[in-house]
C-alpha cells in the first residue's frame, strides 16, 4: 500500500508491533513482530544465515515427534527455509534463506556446487572399496554413486573427507552401507562458496 494508506491503517489501530500500537516514526528491528489485522508481515529484503546443525535435529518445521532445528533458532529467522537437507543424524553447515534465486543456484543439478563432508566409518575402508567409490561408483537404487575420498589423517582409514557435486537423499550413508560400512559421524563443512569455520554447534550467523 502507499505510505498515506499505511499511515491510515496505523492510525485506526490495525497495525501492531510486538502486540502493541506503534508510535509515529518508530524504528522496526529484525526481531520485531509487525502485524496487520492480526496477520504477521514479512520484509521483502532477502536474508540468509549459516547454521551449524547439531546431530539429532531434523531440518523441517514439523519434526513429528523429533526435535527440529527451529527449536534452536530465534523466532526472527523462523521464516527462513533450509537450502537442501542434512538428515537427523548428520551435523554441520546448513544454509537457511528467503532468497529463492540463491536456493535455486545452490541446489539445482545444473549448477554442480561442491559439498565437502567429514565422515567417520565404523571400520577401516578397504582400498578396493575406496577405488570403487572414487573411480567406478557404487550402484544404488536411484543410480550409481561416486565421489572423491581423501584421508583426514595419514594412516587413518576410518576418517575421510568426502567431496561431491550432487546430493541425493542420504547418498553418502547409503553408498557406504551398500559396501557394509556404518557411518558413525557425518559432518558437512563446505557448501558452494560457504564454509563452516568457528561456529559452535547450534549457533548461526548472517551471510
Amino acid at each position: 500500500m502507499s505510505r498515506r494508506a499505511a499511515d491510515s491503517v496505523i492510525a485506526v489501530g490495525r497495525v501492531l508491533v510486538n502486540g502493541k500500537a506503534p508510535q509515529t516514526g518508530q524504528d522496526i528491528g529484525e526481531s520485531d513482530i509487525v502485524t496487520l489485522d492480526g496477520e504477521r508481515l514479512r520484509s521483502n529484503a532477502t536474508q540468509t544465515i549459516m547454521f551449524n546443525k547439531p546431530a539429532g535435529y531434523v531440518t523441517s518445521r514439523d519434526g513429528q515427534g523429533a526435535r527440529t532445528i527451529y527449536e534452536l533458532l530465534p523466532a526472527a529467522v523462523h521464516h527462513l527455509k533450509p537450502v537442501g537437507r542434512l538428515d537427523k543424524n548428520s551435523s554441520g553447515l546448513l544454509l537457511l534463506t528467503n532468497d529463492g534465486n540463491l536456493a535455486q543456484t545452490l541446489t539445482h543439478p545444473s549448477h554442480q556446487k561442491v559439498k565437502i563432508y567429514e565422515v567417520q566409518l565404523d571400520k577401516p575402508l578397504q582400498p578396493l572399496h575406496r577405488q570403487m567409490i572414487a573411480e567406478i561408483g557404487v550402484t544404488l537404487e536411484d543410480g550409481p554413486s561416486k565421489f572423491m575420498l581423501e584421508r583426514v589423517r595419514e594412516g587413518d582409514d576410518r576418517d575421510w573427507r568426502v567431496t561431491m557435486h550432487e546430493g541425493r537423499n542420504r547418498q553418502i550413508r547409503r553408498t557406504f552401507e551398500a559396501l557394509d560400512y556404518g557411518v558413525k559421524r557425518l559432518h558437512r563443512t563446505h557448501f558452494g562458496g560457504y564454509q563452516l569455520t568457528n561456529l559452535k554447534p547450534g549457533d548461526y550467523k548472517k551471510v
